[in-house]
Formats: structure tokens, C-alpha cells, sequence
């Protein structure tokens, strides 16, 4: 194939990937508002900002997920543990005022 034979499918497989990447944030946006909740919530009932026996869970679930998605677990699991990473801390932040 020539480049001119495959420029039209890489911009369109790019701008396939752009979409995904903006859905992606906007995902991310609407999961941290209600993180962010469950740590005021939290906070004003004087719980854990950490509770590892959901985050195991959660991993559990995710992996199934991932695999049955035909994606890496091992992937899927280091960007939950990432997240949950960035939550506590937030749950953190709340409890601190």
C-alpha cells in the first residue's frame, strides 16, 4: 500500500481515537464528582478516606471486566489503582477541610 492508499484510514482511525480520548475525560470528569462526594461524605461521618476491602473488590471487578473487554487486566488494574491513588488523596483533602 501506498501512503496515499492509507492516509485516509489513519486520519480517520485517529479521529476515532480523538473521540474516545474526549469521552475518556468526560468519564473521568463525572466519576470524580461523585468520588468527590463520597469524601464529604466521609469526611462529615468521620470514615475512613480509604477503604481497602472496596478497592479490592473493585479491582476484581474491573479485571473480569477487562478481560471479558479483551483488554489487558494487568492494565486495567494498574490505572484503577491509579485512580483510587488519586481519590483517597482527595478524600484525604476533604477530611483535612
Amino acid at each position: 500500500m501506498t501512503d496515499a492508499q492509507i492516509l485516509p484510514e489513519l486520519k480517520q482511525l485517529r479521529a476515532s481515537i480523538d473521540n474516545i480520548d474526549a469521552a475518556l475525560i468526560y468519564l473521568l470528569s463525572e466519576r470524580f464528582k461523585c468520588t468527590k462526594r463520597v469524601g464529604v461524605l466521609k469526611a462529615e461521618h468521620a470514615l475512613p478516606a480509604s477503604d481497602p476491602g472496596r478497592e479490592k473488590e473493585q479491582i476484581a471487578r474491573l479485571r473480569t471486566l477487562a478481560h471479558d473487554a479483551d483488554l489487558d487486566p494487568e492494565f486495567a488494574e494498574k490505572f484503577l489503582n491509579f485512580v483510587i491513588r488519586e481519590v483517597i488523596r482527595h478524600h484525604e483533602a476533604a477530611q483535612k477541610g
